[in-house]
């Protein structure tokens, strides 16, 4: 389990430079969409996915899609925050982390919802998606970063899922001063935890990569 973890990680780190630094695949797309989408803001709530956590400390991955909800929620382009996650490779529910740091950076409780039922990024999309119609909202976009928002964009055509997309801007996070708030990550640890490639062989969760795994029925 340990060295999963230590070459996950390690490979999300890759990934998330990939992202920043390929401006030529991923960034140019997202400056577009966000310059678009964000006139169109304020939206009711915004998607923010989860990251996995470990041993008390945050990911850089966790940290930056955090402030960047907390940036959107600041300066009045989103009235809500939805984390989305569930304890999937490490005993720690993701979305009820990322909570406790959004609150902590200042982002009133009642302004979050949790949704911890998603194990990948596509079902991070759809389960928020449909809690945030549940919830009556209407006005609903993404926040993550470039990488992760290219991916989804084709997620949600594909399942005409009426939502924007608002993905990280770097230059912009780039100026935010960043902390490292103290929380209490018990309340979202997970007894008996098995991780998901402990329960479930590759090509079932490269399904779920792709959607293949979703319950439409979870949030009706």
């Amino acid at each position: 389990m340990a060295v999963f973890m230590k070459r996950f990680f390690q490979l999300s780190f890759v990934f998330l430079l990939l992202a920043i630094s390929c401006t030529s695949c991923f960034k140019q797309l997202a400056d577009k969409s966000f310059t678009k989408n964000i006139a169109k803001a304020p939206y009711d709530a915004i998607i923010v996915p989860g990251y996995p956590f470990q041993d008390s400390v945050w990911n850089d991955i966790m940290k930056i899609r955090v402030y960047w909800s907390h940036y959107l929620y600041e300066n009045g382009y989103a009235h809500n925050v939805i984390y989305s996650g569930s304890a999937v490779y490490t005993p720690y529910i993701e979305s009820k982390i990322m909570k406790e740091y959004g609150i902590a950076l200042g982002i009133p409780a009642d302004k979050i919802i949790t949704e911890s039922l998603a194990k990948h990024s596509t079902e991070n999309l759809y389960y928020s998606y449909q809690l945030a119609k549940k919830q009556g909202f209407n006005k609903i976009a993404v926040a993550t970063d470039p990488f992760q928002n290219a991916l989804l964009v084709r997620f949600a055509k594909k399942n005409n899922m009426d939502v924007d997309f608002l993905p990280i801007m770097f230059d912009t996070l780039g100026k935010i001063e960043k902390t490292d708030p103290k929380i209490d990550p018990s309340i979202a640890y997970v007894p008996d935890f098995v991780s998901l490639p402990d329960k479930v062989g590759f090509f079932k969760r490269f399904k779920g990569t792709l959607g293949g795994n979703i319950d439409p029925t979870l949030y009706q």
